[in-house]
């Protein structure tokens, strides 16, 4: 199956680029409310599923035991820039464990925002593994192993105590099998697993929702979901597209991306999921995506609405400012 073209780049008048993609919108049954492209084919999730991965975290106690918030948690589903506050919060989260950041795993590297990079470049001889995108994520690992008695040496690693657990509630949430025949390894060195997107989707709108989880489950993920829109810069940071669009529709919109071209999001006031993928991995091809059709399922002609078609539908400028062509999404997220 051919996935059809979502995103369109215009140079001048003339379409200088095309991304082809899938996407699909599902409720907490399971049943598909929207869908383009081959829905059914298996994706890596990458970290767009982090709040999934962070169950562990707030359901064995941990994050209680520990005195986390709605900044804390956040910080566990995030992929953030790197930025101080983000990399205090991770210390301060493994402080509370007795950890420190050697015990961190994900590795090191400067922040992918070239204002944050710039800022390290002039305060730092180097960046730790606290600067790291998943540092929260990390943290929160950490904190759960502590917590549950794990030794938390090897983490990252397939077998360990930590992740056969993720494992087993993300397929449960998913429904996909999960193993090491559709397994990968992140770029934070955990398990990656690919499952269909339509999976991916109906996982989220059962945390959304509720729908066929366990109470528990289902309360830590309501936990998950409405700690990451009350604190949106800790999911991405400055002038990222997750923080945009949930500060765009506080409290009415969760939304993650992942790497290659992923991108999640849930409604939960209309117990729907969103989960898309461009076919070749370009970010501003996903955020256009996800943008165009959380704004399908927003109060028509409202500025919630507006503002998320601004940021489907946007004017790119060269260094100079001078407006140089449009992204664009396709009739196709209209259907």
């Amino acid at each position: 199956m051919h996935n059809p073209v979502t995103v369109e780049v215009t140079r001048g008048t003339l379409v200088e680029s095309r991304h082809r993609g899938m996407a699909v919108v599902v409720d907490g049954d399971g049943a598909v409310v929207f869908a383009a492209g081959d829905i059914d084919s298996p994706v890596f999730p990458r970290s767009a599923c982090k709040a999934m991965q962070a169950l562990p975290l707030v359901e064995s106690g941990a994050a209680d035991a520990y005195g986390f918030g709605n900044k804390e948690l956040a910080l566990s589903c995030s992929s953030h820039s790197g930025e101080d506050a983000h990399a205090e919060l991770a210390a301060a989260m493994l402080a509370r464990a007795g950890r420190d950041v050697d015990t961190l795993e994900c590795g090191a590297h400067w922040s992918f925002d070239q204002n944050t990079l710039i800022h390290q470049a002039r305060t730092l001889d180097r960046p730790t593994a606290l600067h790291n995108n998943c540092s929260g994520k990390h943290s929160g690992f950490v904190c759960a192993c502590c917590h549950m008695g794990h030794d938390p040496k090897g983490y990252v690693e397939y077998d360990h105590p930590l992740q056969a657990e993720i494992r087993a509630t993300m397929q449960s949430l998913t429904g996909a099998h999960l193993g090491v025949e559709n397994c990968g390894t992140d770029g934070c060195s955990i398990p990656t697993y690919a499952v269909p997107l339509k999976g991916l989707a109906h996982g989220f709108a059962k945390m959304a929702t509720g729908t066929g989880l366990e109470p528990s489950r289902a309360k830590a993920s309501k936990r998950l979901i409405e700690a990451c829109m009350a604190e949106p810069f800790f999911v991405a940071g400055t002038k990222r597209a997750c923080t945009q669009i949930m500060q765009i529709a506080p409290g009415k919109i969760f939304a993650k991306t992942g790497a290659e071209g992923v991108f999640c999001a849930v409604l939960p006031d209309q117990g729907l999921s969103i989960s898309v993928k461009c076919e070749d991995g370009t970010t501003r091809a996903a955020e256009a995506m996800i943008a165009a059709l959380l704004a399908r399922y927003v109060e028509k002609d409202s500025a919630e609405q507006s503002a998320l078609m601004a940021m489907a539908n946007h004017t790119m400028h060269n260094w100079n400012r001078r407006a140089v062509g449009d992204v664009r999404v396709t009739d196709v997220l209209f259907g």
